[in-house]
């Protein structure tokens, strides 16, 4: 039996799921309300604040699906009940971010700012920023899925440079550094 799959999903204080026709699972709890659509083969039972997952067989296409379902549908239980946050750095001289509304605006470095629309799911925060530190991002969804695609596509306009360091990082990710070129000796 799939290590993942065969364990409960427990739901915290406040979130409520309940199973709809074509087996969907909706959950809401208090940052909002989700739904995932489990395949028919995979039997879904919530009871007692637990929902568990089955599977018919040990087929390898159902001892897949038992894992993947069970995971999706608990990170859309901590999503609604405790969101999911990631936060980012940007390295490097004259490196900005600002939020106007739902628009993020970026100075790193290039002739033009970058301007990033935000998905009405995923709300970001600009901290102010002390003498001595670096600017930080922090994007916030109950969406898992989504705040990491929009994360990695706010990497994307300046990825960290191995050398210095310099462009938009995670916090507490580390960086592979490389050395620099050094003199000839003579």
């Amino acid at each position: 039996m799939s290590r993942i799959g065969k364990l409960p999903v427990n739901l915290p204080a406040g979130v409520s799921a309940e199973l709809l026709a074509g087996n969907v699972v909706k959950v809401k709890g208090p940052h909002g309300e989700m739904s995932q659509k489990v395949d028919p083969d995979i039997t879904v039972t919530i009871e007692d604040n637990t929902i568990t997952f089955t599977r018919p067989t040990d087929e390898p296409r159902h001892r897949s699906m038992h894992g993947l379902y069970r995971s999706l549908v608990n990170n859309i239980v901590v999503g609604v009940s405790e969101q999911f946050t990631i936060r980012q750095e940007l390295v490097g001289v004259g490196y900005r971010v600002s939020l106007q509304g739902k628009l993020l605006v970026f100075s790193l470095g290039y002739s033009h700012e970058i301007h990033l629309l935000l998905p009405d799911e995923v709300s970001a925060e600009v901290p102010e920023i002390r003498k001595g530190e670096t600017p930080k991002l922090i994007l916030r969804s109950c969406d898992k899925q989504l705040v990491g695609q929009v994360a990695a596509k706010i990497r994307s306009f300046r990825k960290p440079e191995p050398y210095k360091g310099k462009g938009i990082k995670f916090i507490g990710e580390q960086l592979r550094r490389k050395a620099g070129k050094t003199a000839a000796a003579k």
